[in-house]
């Protein structure tokens, strides 16, 4: 929405697109861990990431009326690059620690012989 409205410069769509692939593969990642049964909790850089992310949203919304000396569009642009360098470290953390988990085989379904009569 923010870059079909023109509330973002042409160079915050890097940032904006990191963010979202990012979102994607960890949750993807998430999905495959649970199926095995293995945890991942969030840690305390992507609740930072999260929070940036947070910040950045409504103050690109406001854009550019927002109060003349806060250059607020720079602000939420600045904001949104620094979620998406957090982005990038955190998805990094996840995946060499969900990567262990990436070889292992699923527990086969057993094939129980049906009992007659």
């Amino acid at each position: 929405m923010l870059a079909g409205f023109h509330r973002i410069s042409s160079w915050a769509y890097l940032p904006a697109v990191v963010i979202l692939c990012r979102e994607i593969l960890v949750s993807g990642l998430r999905e495959f861990l649970a199926e095995l049964r293995v945890s991942m909790p969030v840690s305390r850089l992507a609740k930072w990431k999260t929070a940036l992310q947070l910040l950045a949203l409504p103050v690109l919304l406001v854009g550019d009326a927002g109060p003349p000396g806060l250059h607020t569009r720079q602000l939420g642009e600045a904001c949104l690059w620094v979620a998406a360098a957090l982005t990038l470290i955190t998805g990094y953390d996840y995946f060499k620690a969900g990567f262990v988990h990436m070889n292992v085989k699923p527990h086969a379904k057993r094939d129980v012989p049906e009992s007659s009569p």
